[in-house]
């Protein structure tokens, strides 16, 4: 991730903070599910299993959902090619105006459907070479980089070579607590300010050209 450019690190940065606002919102709306944090989903199925829940088809839905998002982020991005990542934040906008837009008619599990599908489609912003170079909705594993980045500085490595893995992970959280402050006004409506907001990301990537200071050694 250090790799990256300034600015494509603050798009990753606020692509982080959308996540975590439109999980938070569905993670309310849908009492306990997700529709961005799949390792809770995965839990959740478990657990349902075990206690022979019918929450276990939800939680398979959201699961599988996810998923087909990432398939369909991918190969919008594989069509696109050099638009990649605006390409691919379009198509993120579109299915947050539809979550909006079905819930507006009544519709919450079709809603959750297509932020489900939004939020694995978002993955694809940072995708090189098939590989996701930068993870946008799932933190488990930058919080590990922060851990191993700090740990570098101690030892008399890079000094703030970690701030960039703090900062992905304050966007989430910053996403979370700006989403159930929203539902808390708007309802699931919030996802028109998520859907605006994506279209926003989608104009400054399409604006902000190279993304990699060494498009062939991201190590992140």
């Amino acid at each position: 991730m250090n790799l990256y450019t300034a600015r494509a690190r603050t798009l990753a940065t606020c692509l982080s903070a959308l996540a975590g606002f439109v999980d938070a919102i569905a993670y309310i709306h849908l009492g306990g599910f997700f529709v961005s944090f799949m390792s809770g989903n995965t839990t959740r199925l478990g657990v349902s299993l075990a206690e022979g829940s019918p929450e276990a088809a939800l939680a398979a839905d959201l699961l599988v959902t996810f998923v087909v998002g990432v398939i369909l982020g991918s190969l919008t991005g594989h069509l696109c090619l050099a638009r990649r990542q605006p390409a691919v934040l379009v198509l993120v906008t579109l299915l947050l105006a539809c979550a909006a837009g079905l819930s507006a008619a009544d519709q919450p599990l079709l809603a959750a459907v297509a932020m489900a599908l939004a939020m694995g489609a978002e993955n694809a912003v940072f995708e090189l070479n098939g590989e996701v170079r930068i993870g946008l909705t799932y933190m488990t594993g930058t919080l590990v980089k922060l851990g191993q980045k700090i740990t570098a500085a101690l030892l008399g490595g890079d000094r703030f070579g970690w701030t960039p893995y703090l900062f992905l992970w304050m966007g989430l959280a910053a996403g979370g607590l700006a989403g159930a402050l929203s539902y808390s006004r708007l309802g699931v409506g919030g996802l028109w300010i998520a859907a605006g907001v994506a279209g926003v990301l989608a104009v400054a990537a399409a604006r902000m050209g190279p993304d990699r200071r060494e498009p062939d050694l991201d190590r992140a």
